[in-house]
């Protein structure tokens, strides 16, 4: 069983609470009341106040969240009368990142009756295993002028499907490197959440996962999992394949207000944040399916990362081309099916293709095949997709179910599920 189950409505977490802490005021409090004005003087004054220059220490990202959108919005008011501009402003969370030092004021701005929690902006990777070299991961995929299938899209029968639906329309979201121009690929939008300029995929994780949910079948290289799906590259990743949780959450939040249907996340953490499962719910209770990597800890770590581990999500073992669990794929109770992800041929950077392994390689199988169900079923919903992957998928032998979940991934299966 993943940590807890998706509940509604959302509770509030008080793991960041001070002992003899006032409960925060009303939105109507807040905008009516001088009690409410004097909180946000307060407040603003206090995140000045951290934010700015000193010569000793050295300034720490958190992640300031508030109460309410009110006292969200205001702060944000305030904090422009000062001239201080936050590193990110999250709607969905009614939170502001920021750069603040590391003494007592972070002490003295939890203990703020505004102030929800405050987390700390760790560092996320990919779920990619590390390969020797780009040249010989493109060496291993050589694709020919003919068009092929992957054998992983071949062995969830997504071709099986393709007569019905090809995933056509559907919004699915890569939240990782971003997605490179590539004459296999159509991207019908993309966000940049570390930065002002252009998507770029300056690592190739995020056009390899591309090309498995939605390579196009135009007779040239490889063919995706749902060929007709609409791609966005949501960049949160950068060119070492890390991440501030920050990112992550600012990738969520543009999903949730752009309809994304679909999320693939190929990444993960040991360690939980109260914010990321925030907009793990939120995105959840927009309907918005959500695949992530299990891990490449092996059998070695009994749990799974975050997100995978939140029960919001669907959680993705890798499975290898002679129907085994492949040796990294991590295993916990929380994993809920298994998909290819062993020696996965995918697109590339440059117009190429690579051959790459990783659990971040078999969500996007899950995620492509989540684009064929929606076309097939527009009202499912996450619940509906789990049900439906679980009970039709194919038990693989001599594993057990922190292994393989409920089994291999059948597409045909699931959509007559």
């Amino acid at each position: 069983m993943k940590d807890g189950q998706p509940v509604d409505p959302l509770p509030v977490d008080n793991n960041w609470a001070v002992d003899g802490i006032r409960p925060a005021p009303s939105a109507h409090t807040i905008h009516h009341n001088a009690y409410g004005g004097i909180l946000l003087k307060s407040l603003s004054k206090l995140l000045g106040r951290a934010v700015a220059p000193r010569s000793k220490s050295k300034p720490v990202r958190r992640l300031v969240v508030l109460q309410n959108a009110s006292a969200y919005h205001q702060c944000l008011k305030e904090l422009k009368k000062q001239g201080i501009r936050p590193i990110k402003k999250i709607r969905s969370l009614h939170a502001i990142l920021c750069r603040v030092h590391p003494e007592a004021d972070i002490a003295t701005l939890k203990k703020h009756p505004l102030v929800k929690r405050i987390d700390h902006d760790r560092r996320i990777r990919l779920h990619r295993r590390r390969i020797s070299s780009p040249l010989l991961a493109a060496a291993a995929c050589a694709v020919s002028g003919r068009q092929t299938v992957p054998w992983g899209i071949s062995r969830i029968q997504a071709p099986s499907l393709w007569g019905r639906t090809t995933g056509r329309s559907v919004r699915v979201a890569v939240l990782d490197t971003g997605i490179a121009p590539h004459p296999d690929l159509k991207v019908a939008g993309s966000f940049n959440t570390i930065g002002s300029g252009p998507v770029v995929d300056d690592n190739g994780h995020g056009t390899h996962v591309a090309g498995t949910i939605g390579a196009l079948n135009n007779s040239i290289g490889v063919v995706g999992a749902a060929p007709r799906v609409k791609l966005y590259a949501v960049k949160a990743f950068d060119r070492n394949g890390s991440a501030y949780m920050s990112d992550i959450i600012e990738g969520i939040d543009w999903c949730i207000r752009n309809n994304i249907q679909v999320i693939n996340m190929s990444f993960g953490d040991p360690t939980y944040s109260e914010s990321l499962r925030d907009i793990i719910r939120q995105a959840y209770k927009k309907g918005i399916i959500m695949v992530a990597s299990a891990g490449n800890d092996g059998p070695r770590n009994q749990d799974l990362n975050y997100p995978a581990r939140f029960p919001e999500t669907i959680a993705v073992a890798a499975s290898d081309s002679r129907g085994r669990i492949a040796s990294f794929s991590s295993r916990g109770a929380g994993v809920d099916i298994a998909a290819p992800g062993a020696e996965i041929c995918s697109t590339y950077p440059g117009g190429t293709y690579a051959k790459l392994d990783g659990t971040s390689m078999a969500a996007p199988h899950v995620s492509g095949t989540a684009a064929l169900l929606l076309r097939l079923h527009p009202g499912m919903t996450p619940k509906g997709f789990r049900s439906r992957i679980r009970r039709s998928a194919l038990k693989l032998k001599g594993y057990s179910a922190r292994s393989q979940g409920s089994g291999l991934l059948q597409a045909k299966k699931a959509a007559q599920g």
